[in-house]
């Protein structure tokens, strides 16, 4: 059988693959999924995407299977506890960072009636599909830096433009396959 053409980014590690193939790009609705993305693309700032992928069962049992009413509630001691898990990477502004932005998530729930329904809202419901026949995958566009701006204004952190964008392609925002890959809707 055939290998399948896949984005260059993903290479051949099994994670990646696995993230490539199920994930990556494909369109995100549930909020806890979303507020997952959200906590592993800040943990992810200035690290590579899969010490973030190989850590990720730690952080899901570290942050209580990723539910942001659970998050919200944890305290300096859970930090602190946290600041020991080698399950996770330890970077105490990164910790207090997931434990604010679920506080500000569970805000823009109410306010939205779902924190998909808002981010969603920026594209109208409907992934943004970039056909591109290169390997550059940008770092930022005017809507991650849109995003990135009124997520900061509600009071999070470490959700520059460059996370931003990488949040919106894992979600599938953004649809950023390669236009060869066997992922790309038109190649389905």
């Amino acid at each position: 059988m055939p290998v399948p053409t896949r984005c260059a980014w993903c290479g051949d590690d099994p994670l990646y693959v696995a993230y490539h193939d199920e994930e990556w790009g494909c369109p995100e609705h549930d909020d806890r999924k979303l507020f997952e993305m959200l906590i592993l693309e800040g943990a992810q700032a200035g690290l590579s995407w899969i010490t973030i992928l190989r850590k990720r069962d730690g952080y899901r049992r570290a942050f209580h299977g990723f539910d942001p009413v659970k998050v919200a509630a944890m305290d300096d001691g859970d930090v602190e506890r946290l600041m020991q898990d080698t399950g996770i990477v330890r970077n105490r502004l990164k910790i207090q960072s997931a434990i604010r932005n679920a506080k500000v998530f569970l805000q823009m729930q109410q306010q939205h009636g779902s924190f998909a329904d808002w981010l969603w809202g920026h594209v109208d419901g409907r992934p943004i599909l970039r056909r591109r026949d290169d390997e550059r995958v940008l770092a930022s566009t005017e809507l991650s830096d849109r995003i990135s701006k009124a997520l900061k204004k509600a009071g999070m952190n470490f959700v520059g433009s460059t996370v931003i964008y990488a949040y919106l392609q894992a979600c599938g925002v953004v649809n950023d396959h390669m236009s060869a890959c066997f992922r790309h809707p038109d190649r389905g």
